[in-house]
């Protein structure tokens, strides 16, 4: 075969009129939960440190932290907003009108429409909450709506709670990378997860129904869970669970 004639359909799809996706500017991000704005040391540094002292757990499975200050995590996010790779948001639980955690957009490649979600730091008060899932639910939303292919979810394969998350927002597992990373002197094997776009409507369907109001109880108790809900879209689970 030349290299001028026509590809054999082994060799992939074509991706006809591609045209890549913007990077991410920041823009706050609203829901009925949650309320996501770009990270600032000087607007949410002190509230979010109000928000992870004495909670020293929280920091176990990201490569920094945790902070012995106020003034000290300040200085993290003034240094870490600046580097262009990544933009990070706080996250504001919209029922507690606090400021209680944080999440990030990481290995932003527009040329190839893939971004990954990552540096998810969520407070005890935010955990388990309605807001901690919308925001999520928010970022993916402001992925597929500007035009991403891919939006992947990374974490240590030894934290079993990030990755039974990743399969309950819908990502599909896609394997295990051994000896992946280096992190606080400990061995890190990455666990990979990821959806695309053509799962997206299905997923945002699900989301929807799960956050609507009337999915909960007067105590707000859920009555479906998202986890089955996703269920239906993942393509591969998690052999983990």
């Amino acid at each position: 075969m030349s290299l001028t004639e026509t590809p054999s359909p082994e060799l992939g799809a074509p991706v006809l009129d591609w045209t890549p996706p913007p990077v991410p500017a920041g823009v706050p991000l609203q829901g009925r939960y949650a309320a996501l704005e770009a990270l600032d040391a000087d607007r949410h540094a002190a509230l979010l440190y109000q928000a992870y002292e004495g909670q020293d757990h929280v920091w176990g499975y990201l490569g920094y932290g945790p902070f012995s200050s106020s003034a000290l995590y300040h200085r993290w996010v003034r240094e870490t907003v600046q580097d262009q790779s990544h933009l990070f948001y706080a996250i504001r639980n919209l029922e507690t009108g606090d400021w209680e955690g944080v999440a990030s957009f990481l290995r932003i490649d527009p040329s190839n429409g893939s971004i990954e979600v990552g540096h998810i730091n969520l407070s005890p008060a935010l955990q388990r909450t309605r807001a901690a899932t919308e925001a999520i639910f928010l970022m993916m939303g402001w992925v597929f709506s500007n035009g991403y292919r891919r939006f992947e979810w990374k974490c240590n394969a030894l934290n079993l709670g990030s990755r039974r998350a990743a399969q309950r927002y819908g990502f599909s597992f896609e394997g295990v990378f051994r000896q992946a990373m280096i992190s606080k002197g400990r061995n890190r094997d990455t666990a990979w997860f990821a959806m695309i776009d053509s799962e997206w409507p299905a997923l945002k369907t699900a989301f929807e129904a799960w956050l609507d109001p009337r999915n909960f109880d007067a105590e707000g108790r859920q009555v479906e869970r998202l986890g089955d809900l996703t269920q239906l879209v993942r393509v591969a689970s998690d052999p983990a669970f």
